[in-house]
């Protein structure tokens, strides 16, 4: 189990805006790597509630589950690596192994017991330096829907604003009001 503070910046972009920043900062192909995130909550979206998100992402053979917790202007994550078998487990019905995850949901006095599997998003994602944070170029596939996304991850909240919106505003990018990953999924879902 580990925890991080998240700082990050998102923007969507047009499918046009994408493909002119790949060629821009001559990103390869082979560049992109596949990651999967399954997401869970409660029929009652109670960790949404909560300004949280619970994903498991799938990445290099391996099984992360995620709580993602909203404090200000940052993000708390509360990472714990699962099996596989458990990982089927819990696209199949099971109960969230015992652990960090689950003790962080308990403490918003929400029942383990009802979070249960809601759908997937698939990103194809490129990441690069950029300044002092990464810069991450993302293709989200979910629902039957396509979006593209521009990220860039600092470890300082002011200096990282300040790098993306220059960069967003020299490569003549609109800012958007970007919500995160889930939420679209979520959004998506409501209209199916």
């Amino acid at each position: 189990m580990s925890q991080e503070i998240e700082i990050e910046f998102k923007n969507l972009l047009t499918q046009l805006e994408f493909l002119r920043l790949i060629d821009e900062f001559d990103v390869k192909q082979e560049a992109f790597h596949k990651q999967t995130n399954y997401y869970f909550d409660t029929q009652q979206f109670d960790l949404k509630h909560h300004r949280s998100a619970l994903r498991v992402r799938t990445k290099n053979n391996g099984n992360t589950l995620t709580l993602k917790q909203k404090l200000d202007k940052h993000i708390l994550e509360t990472h714990q690596t699962v099996s596989e078998e458990i990982f089927e487990g819990l696209l199949n019905g099971d109960p969230l192994p015992s652990g960090e995850v689950s003790d962080q949901i308990k403490k918003m006095n929400i029942d383990v017991k009802e979070i249960t599997y809601l759908g997937e998003l698939t990103t194809f994602r490129a990441e690069f330096p950029y300044k002092d944070g990464l810069l991450v170029l993302d293709e989200n596939h979910y629902l039957g829907k396509i979006d593209y996304e521009i990220e860039y991850e600092s470890a300082d909240y002011i200096s990282g604003l300040n790098n993306f919106n220059e960069l967003l505003t020299i490569k003549q990018i609109p800012v958007r009001d970007t919500e995160s990953k889930i939420a679209r999924f979520f959004n998506e879902s409501s209209k199916n």
